[in-house]
C-alpha cells in the first residue's frame, strides 16, 4: 500500500510553468512505475507522462512532448512533473498515481495504476 499526495498546483498565466511534486509513502515505492494524468471538467481521465520504476523510461502525451518532463527522486520518494509553456487547454485536476506490476513499459491506462492521489488543480489563464 502506498499513499501520494500531490502539491505545486495553482494559477498561471499562459506561457508559464509550474512543478507538480507527488510524495509517496512506503519503503516500496522506488518500485512502483508513476505517472500522471489529468482531468478536465466535463472530460475523461487522460494520460499525461509517466516513468519506469527505475526512471530509465518515460513516455508522454503527444500535446506535451517538449513542453513537460516527467522526473523521479527515489531517495525522496516523490516523482516532479515541470510543466513549461503552459496553455489554456493544460487546465486540469492533474493526479500522480503509481503502478506496481514491476513492467518495464510505461503504462497509459488509468485501469493499469493501483493507487492514486487526490489531484491539484492547474488552472492556466489565457
Amino acid at each position: 500500500q502506498v499513499q501520494l499526495v500531490e502539491s505545486g498546483g495553482g494559477l498561471v498565466q499562459a506561457g508559464g510553468s509550474l512543478r507538480l511534486s507527488c510524495a509517496g509513502s512506503g519503503r516500496t515505492f522506488s518500485s512502483y512505475a508513476m505517472g500522471w494524468f489529468r482531468q478536465a471538467p466535463g472530460k475523461e481521465r487522460e494520460f499525461v507522462a509517466g516513468i519506469s520504476w527505475g526512471g530509465g523510461n518515460t513516455n508522454y502525451r503527444d500535446s506535451v512532448k517538449g513542453r513537460f518532463t516527467i522526473s523521479r527522486a527515489n531517495a525522496k520518494n516523490t516523482v516532479y512533473l515541470q510543466m513549461n509553456s503552459l496553455k489554456p487547454e493544460d487546465t486540469a485536476v492533474y493526479y500522480c498515481a503509481a503502478d506496481r506490476s514491476l513492467s518495464p513499459d510505461v503504462a497509459t491506462l488509468a485501469g493499469e495504476y493501483d493507487y492514486w492521489g487526490q489531484g491539484t488543480q492547474v488552472t492556466v489563464s489565457s
